[in-house]
């Protein structure tokens, strides 16, 4: 009987062992590493003291007439557009410039792009961007995030802290891959000062 228990307790050890082992093997073992990833600071909102444009002046475009304008109303002064651009009279000619925030226009050109982001609809046309009011669009500033896949032909490179972006309308764009594909990322809007 001695040697049965004996037996018995032997195997009980070696069986307690062989467990203990066996799942040594299997545990995983966890440690923590710690990366450090340094991102690049998107701008947002920046003033316009601190961008710097490759090109110190720009073109001015003007015409002489501008065919088929509408007139836009915008505090207290008109406006022009037409043919996808808006224009302001000045000395006998009308100059191309990036439209208000606020200008609004009762039809959108036929090229127009949907862009859905959050859950805001814009529609662009020639790196603007509007929003419907009623039966009006409107210009408005994109929110930060918005993803366009072309960028409008007058863009501009500029720097801000050592980073390169794309401007237009004072609206700040980075390149982006979104699904293998060249895109362009609104990331701040230019304040004037």
């Amino acid at each position: 009987m001695k040697t049965n228990s004996k037996i018995y307790f032997i195997l009980s050890i070696l069986l307690v062992g062989f467990m203990y082992v066996g799942t040594a093997q299997t545990r995983t073992r966890t440690t923590t590493k710690t990366t450090r990833t340094v991102t690049k600071k998107t701008p947002n909102r920046v003033s316009s003291k601190r961008v710097v444009y490759r090109t110190p002046t720009r073109k001015v475009v003007s015409v002489r007439t501008v065919p088929n304008r509408k007139v836009v109303k915008y505090q207290g002064q008109n406006y022009y557009y037409s043919n996808n651009r808006f224009y302001t009279y000045s000395r006998g000619r009308y100059i191309v410039i990036a439209p208000k925030i606020g200008f609004r226009i009762n039809t959108l050109p036929t090229n127009y792009r949907r862009i859905h982001f959050n859950n805001y609809i814009y529609f662009t046309v020639a790196g603007t961007f509007y929003t419907q009011i009623g039966n009006e669009y409107e210009v408005v500033e994109p929110e930060i995030g918005t993803i366009i896949y072309e960028l409008p032909e007058d863009y501009e490179r500029v720097t801000i802290d050592g980073q390169t972006y794309y401007e237009y309308g004072n609206i700040l764009y980075e390149k982006v891959q979104v699904d293998g594909t060249r895109a362009y990322e609104v990331v701040g809007i230019i304040d004037l000062e």
